[in-house]
């Protein structure tokens, strides 16, 4: 059965549900179902690999209540679920002498909740889960990453979905240029459904060749998501890419802490993020931030925090809008602390219509390194392929997209390689003229030849020529209309 059937299957048996309104209920319900589902496929793996304990009681585990298609049904299943399963599961977070997995999984059902009030078609749906998928064989693994996609896309309809994803195209090419190597720490603040961390994970993994290896990697990927359901998506997506205790990957705000809290301990390597943009945040969280940079746009107060999480030296990729580059008032201090305190070295333009269907802002990728000033800006404006208008839901963005950047991108004066080169896509402008420019970032590309519109002067001669004749033709018109009417 395709991913695509097993979805809509799993769908149209809970539409029969009263319980469950709209898509985004539709699509938190299967979620931890499927998570559930993951988890025991993968504690199947552990024990045959380990002496594994696992931490949830054994009457709860997946295998001991769901598995068996005549088990449990009807009101039994219901009053199961709401009265037993899922109070025993949130209590995990807290619970004491609970392993760290166990905290994870309490942290996953946290803010959980069963919609469905007919057990007999929450069965229905649990036997059709249980049937088709085994994550333990590894062509049904990979099809997780089908899943995740076709989840991800019924997310566009379930309303204020869209800041959850980042086309990956945009993740893989954001970690490779970061490029974060084995014992560095990194982060994705704003991790959402952990795009960036998997491609973080998948990056590493070349670079892990022994044991040792990847139990540092292991302890390496940090993501910190607010909602519950793209956090429970983050989670079963570490545990699907081989991070066996996704402890690291919280259920939080991180605006939320103040920035003077943050110890010299407490910073990472590499950080690269799409913070939500375009909103604002609760009430009162701006006072978290110093005076000056204290605002309630959520892209702006990220980029603040990313400057205090970075370590000396630390590099980080950013998805910003149009607006922050040529925003003025704490936009503008916000990026001259960011040009002061570190070398701002690449902006990447990207086409528009990258994000559609969630958005039609036009957006950037910032690029920068801690501890040293700016002295010059790249900038690099990339266009649609030939015969691309606008990137759509059937026609995203590829990743091929990016060669030309990662080609142009690479010639620069490290290891004697040639210096990067201005082109009609490329170009860099210095610290000083973005100084007196007062910090506006958002500069036009100088090498693109202009169009040639004609003479202003003539264009209006021939406007105006127009405009008569079209007068002349709706008063002739008129003459004829009249004419048939009185006769």
């Amino acid at each position: 059965m395709s991913i695509t059937t097993l979805i809509k299957s799993i769908q149209d048996i809970m539409r029969k549900d009263v319980g469950v309104d709209g898509d985004a209920q539709r699509i938190s319900q299967m979620v931890w179902l499927i998570f559930l589902k993951i988890f025991d496929d993968k504690e199947t793996e552990w024990e045959l690999t380990s002496e594994y304990k696992s931490p949830i009681p054994s009457q709860y585990r997946w295998r001991n209540w769901a598995k068996d298609d005549e088990g449990l049904t009807g009101e039994d299943l219901i009053q199961f679920v709401n009265n037993d399963l899922f109070p025993a599961l949130k209590t995990l977070a807290t619970k004491a002498n609970v392993s760290k997995l166990g905290r994870v999984v309490g942290g996953v059902f946290e803010d959980g909740y069963n919609y469905m009030k007919s057990g007999n078609l929450l069965r229905e749906v649990i036997n059709r889960i249980e049937k088709d998928i085994d994550f333990n064989k590894s062509d049904d693994r990979h099809l997780f990453n089908d899943i995740y996609e076709k989840i991800l896309k019924d997310l566009q309809s379930a309303g204020n979905a869209g800041e959850y994803y980042t086309p990956r195209a945009v993740t893989q090419f954001m970690v490779k240029m970061v490029n974060p190597q084995l014992g560095e720490t990194f982060l994705d603040p704003a991790c959402g459904t952990g795009g960036f961390l998997t491609n973080a994970i998948e990056h590493l993994k070349k670079q892990a060749k022994t044991v040792e290896d990847r139990k540092v990697l292991q302890d390496s990927i940090f993501g910190i998501e607010k909602k519950p359901l793209p956090h429970m998506l983050a989670t079963t997506n570490m545990i699907l890419h081989g991070i066996e205790i996704p402890s690291n990957i919280r259920h939080d705000n991180t605006l939320r802490r103040p920035l003077r809290d943050y110890r010299p301990d407490e910073r990472y390597d590499c950080i690269v993020t799409n913070p939500p943009f375009g909103g604002q945040e609760e009430d009162g969280i701006e006072k978290n931030f110093p005076q000056g940079f204290q605002t309630r746009e959520t892209a702006d107060l990220f980029l603040v925090l990313i400057m205090k999480l970075l370590k000396p030296n630390g590099r980080a990729g950013i998805v910003l809008p149009d607006g922050t580059l040529f925003g003025e008032g704490i936009k503008t201090k916000i990026k001259e602390k960011l040009l002061e305190e570190c070398n701002l070295h690449t902006i990447v333009r990207l086409p528009n219509g990258v994000f559609n269907p969630y958005t039609g802002i036009r957006t950037n990728l910032l690029f920068f390194t801690k501890g040293e000033p700016t002295r010059e800006v790249w900038y690099y404006e990339m266009m649609h392929p030939e015969g691309v208008k606008n990137y759509n839901k059937t026609r995203p963005m590829h990743i091929s997209e990016f060669d030309v950047v990662k080609e142009w991108w690479n010639k620069d004066t490290k290891a004697g390689r040639a210096k990067r080169k201005e082109t009609t896509s490329a170009w860099k402008v210095s610290y000083e003229e973005i100084k007196a420019n007062n910090f506006n970032l958002d500069i036009k590309n100088p090498n693109t030849v202009a169009e040639d519109n004609g003479d202003p002067e003539k264009i209006l001669i021939e406007y105006n020529k127009l405009e008569k004749e079209i007068i002349d033709l709706q008063n002739q018109l008129k003459e004829e209309l009249n004419s048939a009417l009185n006769k």
